[in-house]
């Protein structure tokens, strides 16, 4: 018969055990603070996301709001904007993008879009430029009705932030 002998934890152990359980439960919560400051704070979090009323905007006009420090254009295009931004060949844009990828399908009177500049981060000025969209006077880039790049260094089209129609007159950005 095979015996084993297996030897009875002694009080040392206990206290090898007990020593590292401390030690383990004391790096934790000293790292915890340093850990809690990375997370934003509150004034961040609270510009993670606004609401837009719609209803005092105008067809043809254009409000810019604030959302993270950014300029947001939202335009009210009238019929001849989108028809001249969907009357557009896709072979002459640098950055190939259809209206109706722009717009909210069933919104197509609304474009959103982050207001700065693709090139070096300027603000366009709006209803300007040879096609009647953005122009940016520092780099000479001009947008069409539809934010897509048409002319100039910029390479790519005016971004779009993340939103959604909570209503027909509300839209939460981010």
């Amino acid at each position: 018969m095979a015996t084993s002998e297996r030897e009875e934890p002694t009080r040392r152990d206990f206290l090898y055990i007990a020593t590292g359980a401390f030690g383990a439960v004391g790096a934790a919560a000293l790292a915890w603070p340093f850990i809690d400051q990375m997370n934003p704070d509150a004034t961040a979090l609270a510009l993670a996301s606004i609401e837009v009323d719609l209803s005092s905007i105008e067809e043809g006009q254009t409000l810019t709001v604030k959302w993270r420090g950014k300029p947001i254009f939202i335009r009210y295009r009238t019929q001849e904007e989108i028809d001249a931004a969907r009357a557009v060949d896709l072979a002459e844009l640098r950055d190939p993008q259809t209206d109706e990828e722009r717009v909210k399908a069933g919104k197509d009177q609304w474009l959103i879009q982050i207001g700065i500049c693709t090139h070096l981060g300027c603000v366009p000025l709006g209803e300007q430029g040879d096609y009647d969209g953005w122009f940016c006077p520092c780099h000479g880039s001009h947008y069409d009705t539809a934010g897509r790049i048409r002319k100039g260094p910029a390479p790519l089209n005016l971004e779009l932030p993340p939103y959604d129609f909570v209503t027909d007159d509300l839209i939460k950005i981010g």
